[in-house]
């Protein structure tokens, strides 16, 4: 039967998100392998509130069928957050709701990528995003991370290398999955090289107002003067992931047709989230909200740090992120940290972590890690890493004796 389905199933995008999910922890296991916010700071008796008063100013109304836009008072209010919290000038008619940022990534990649257009991505990059673009069977090109971001020069002799490029995809506010923040000059350069070479940029920044310390960068999208910068974000990692709202900020011909795309694909956001979460922004200060989660998620990326710098080898490397929820950690090139995984840490130890090759577009890396932080506890911190940190002792020994037989 497997020749009847479309070519898309078989390009294996359903394999790189699973493979970021490993066996059973137990009960008393530790997850550093989730990329969740703490549930403890959802705000679930205001939401119920404004989900009871959304259908009592609507009545039958908010059951019905809307527009695919998203509802018109929730777009103004992502407009004008968009220019109070990341420098872009926009008004609703720039904004498309989606169903979380990943149809957003789904329907961008959608709108812009024939089988075989070229997509520059980084390297670690989002395993969503590559999810997403698999389906569509674009050629990548890796360009890696520096402390502050996308190696430019890399990028640039990519571009000229390769003159079919459409789309480069970056995280550049707390990257997922290395935390990295690309800094405020290459922000600008990269825009200019889209200007020069044509491509869209796809600005992914689900993390931007989660900085812990620091100071705030504009968004690319702030500098995009000719439509070339695509914004995407979402209120999973600010609010609650279960509501399933992203939204897209891009110029009104850009809008128009991902709307289209949007309209045969699932004609609308349902409503009534729509409504109700407009409904919790009118009676509530989002941040304030957003300002009461930080102090709980900057103490155990402390704590994390902390731990780290006690108990790691010498030869393991991190990264130290100003905001976000994730820690990359790159071991020694032999080491392969899918097996540390699946043979030590998850059976022994009872920890999971997710290992570096899914965050790869062409799986070629075995040797990193992600660790999230806003998911666990500091005990949970301060129980686990040690732990973790034992074990890659262990596997680089292992391996310093096999490499002398």
């Amino acid at each position: 039967m497997n020749d009847i389905f479309a070519d898309r199933v078989m390009l294996g995008s359903e394999d790189r998100l699973a493979e970021m999910f490993g066996g059973s922890l137990g009960e008393d296991g530790i997850k550093f392998s989730a990329g969740n916010p703490n549930p403890d700071l959802f705000p679930i008796t205001q939401m119920k509130r404004a989900f009871n008063q959304a259908i009592d100013k609507a009545g039958n109304q908010i059951f019905e069928y809307n527009t695919v836009n998203g509802f018109e008072k929730l777009r103004e209010r992502l407009a004008h957050r968009a220019g109070q919290t990341a420098g872009i000038k926009a008004d609703r008619e720039n904004i498309l709701i989606t169903q979380g940022g990943q149809q957003a990534l789904d329907l961008i990649g959608k709108l812009l990528l024939n089988a075989g257009d070229g997509v520059v991505v980084e390297a670690p990059t989002y395993v969503g995003a590559l999810s997403a673009f698999d389906q569509y069977d674009p050629c990548y090109y890796d360009v890696a991370l520096e402390e502050d971001g996308l190696n430019l020069e890399q990028l640039e002799l990519v571009l000229q290398t390769h003159p079919n490029i459409k789309l480069l995809y970056t995280v550049p506010d707390f990257h997922n999955p290395t935390g990295v923040t690309l800094s405020l000059s290459k922000r600008q350069k990269l825009v200019e090289l889209a200007e020069k070479y044509d491509f869209f940029i796809l600005e992914d920044t689900p993390y931007r107002d989660l900085r812990y310390k620091g100071a705030k960068l504009p968004a690319l999208k702030s500098f995009d003067r000719h439509g070339h910068v695509i914004f995407v974000s979402s209120f999973s990692k600010i609010l609650m992931p279960g509501l399933r709202v992203g939204w897209i900020v891009a110029d009104q011909a850009t809008i128009c047709h991902l709307r289209k795309l949007k309209t045969s694909s699932d004609l609308e956001t349902p409503s009534i989230v729509l409504a109700a979460l407009n409904q919790y922004l009118e009676n509530n200060n989002l941040e304030q909200h957003i300002t009461g989660m930080l102090a709980t998620y900057q103490s155990r990326l402390d704590t994390m740090l902390t731990v780290l710098s006690e108990t790691m080898p010498a030869d393991v490397h991190y990264t130290q992120p100003e905001g976000g929820f994730f820690i990359w950690l790159t071991l020694p090139e032999v080491l392969d940290t899918q097996k540390l995984l699946s043979e030590t840490c998850i059976p022994t130890d009872r920890i999971s972590f997710v290992p570096g090759k899914v965050f790869y577009a062409h799986k070629n890396k075995k040797n990193g890690m992600r660790l999230n932080f806003s998911g666990v506890t500091e005990k949970q911190i301060e129980l686990g890493i040690p732990k973790l940190a034992k074990s890659i002792q262990n596997a680089i020994t292992a391996s310093e004796v096999q490499a002398f037989r």
